[in-house]
């Protein structure tokens, strides 16, 4: 299957997430609701970091005790791209290959990133058959991922590192459940994706890469957190309580991660002992920590993440996934600096 820049997917949890939007956009009389109520629609994924904190432990509900919170889980931020382009997503977790997807032609996604959920490590990772014994040696193999996310990004980079394009494999858009399932019927011969479903791989397969290697050799991928521009500047108290939220959930994970564990174990149906392995394979960074020059920076001074999001733009448009590079002065105003120091102090 050759590679399909522009395809996009309505998953189960997009479909929800449109019809969540079509009822909060009802009427009092509609609904029943008051249409005067702050609506907070909040996109997450199973990936876990401090963000399952927050949604487990209400952080975000308890500072708005007045706004109506909801969250919706979707499979892969290319899900969270669409939904964000129907109306439906006021905030969400999506990692930096779609949100460089989202701010490039032909997308132009009037969103901006707020915040950095976690740098991705060993918990996204390319596993194969155990008679597969490089990445060079998947030539004329089955490989699934799903398209336009982080692991697709760094399988492209990883296929590349090996002297292999795209279309030397057979490339399949396959959610990580859904890649895992076609692993166990024996479909397909190796699988980029992320835990959970990444744990489950690693047990009948073997470990060519991960996404700390990539990331080490010049290609970092990470899951951020990103907010449209209309509601930031409609609702900037709520996007300031999200980051003080998330904030704290960070600083919870890194002084007492059992707690941490024990919440976001409870939302991936893992026991805490597994929540803690797999948040261990992830970098966390506080608000302070996200201001420096390495990540967003702060107010004039853009941070590195600008840079990385634009060289993965290069990256992606060599593999014909986005129609040009934009300028690097896109990608830096598109880091929300300003918010991110309001909750750094």
């Amino acid at each position: 299957m050759s590679l399909h820049p522009r395809r996009t997917v309505l998953t189960a949890g997009t479909t929800a997430l449109l019809a969540l939007a079509a009822t909060a956009c009802g009427s009092a009389t509609a609904d029943g609701k008051d249409p005067g109520k702050v609506r907070v629609r909040i996109a997450y994924q199973s990936v876990p970091n401090a963000d399952l904190v927050v949604k487990n432990q209400r952080l975000l509900e308890k500072a708005l005790p007045d706004a109506e919170v909801r969250w919706v889980r979707f499979d892969s931020g290319g899900d969270v791209n669409t939904a964000v382009i129907a109306g439906a997503v006021d905030l969400g977790l999506v990692g930096s290959s779609p949100v460089t997807k989202g701010l490039s032609a032909p997308l132009d996604i009037p969103y901006k990133v707020l915040w950095i959920h976690d740098l991705i490590g060993d918990n996204e990772a390319l596993v194969a058959k155990k008679e597969i014994g490089s990445v060079a040696a998947l030539k004329g193999r089955k490989v699934a991922t799903p398209f336009g996310s982080t692991a697709h990004y760094s399988l492209l980079a990883a296929l590349e590192a090996a002297g292999l394009g795209a279309s030397d494999v057979t490339l399949v858009d396959l959610q990580p459940q859904d890649a895992l399932a076609a692993w166990q019927r024996g479909d397909i011969d190796a699988a980029y994706v992320w835990t959970p479903s990444l744990t489950e791989l690693r047990k009948t397969g073997k470990v060519l890469v991960t996404s700390r290697e990539i990331g080490a050799a010049g290609k970092p991928t990470a899951d951020l957190g990103v907010v449209t521009d209309a509601f930031a500047a409609a609702h900037p108290e709520v996007v300031d309580a999200w980051l003080s939220a998330e904030d704290q959930a960070v600083k919870l994970a890194k002084s007492d991660p059992a707690k941490a564990a024990r919440a976001i174990g409870a939302e991936l149906n893992l026991t805490p002992e597994q929540a803690r392995a797999q948040l261990s394979e992830l970098v966390l960074l506080t608000a302070k920590e996200q201001q420096a020059p390495a990540y967003l920076g702060k107010p004039g001074a853009p941070g590195a993440l600008a840079g990385n999001l634009r060289d993965a733009a290069v990256f992606l448009h060599g593999q014909k996934a986005v129609d040009a590079v934009p300028e690097r002065s896109v990608f830096e105003k598109a880091l929300a600096v300003e918010e991110l120091s309001r909750a750094a102090r």
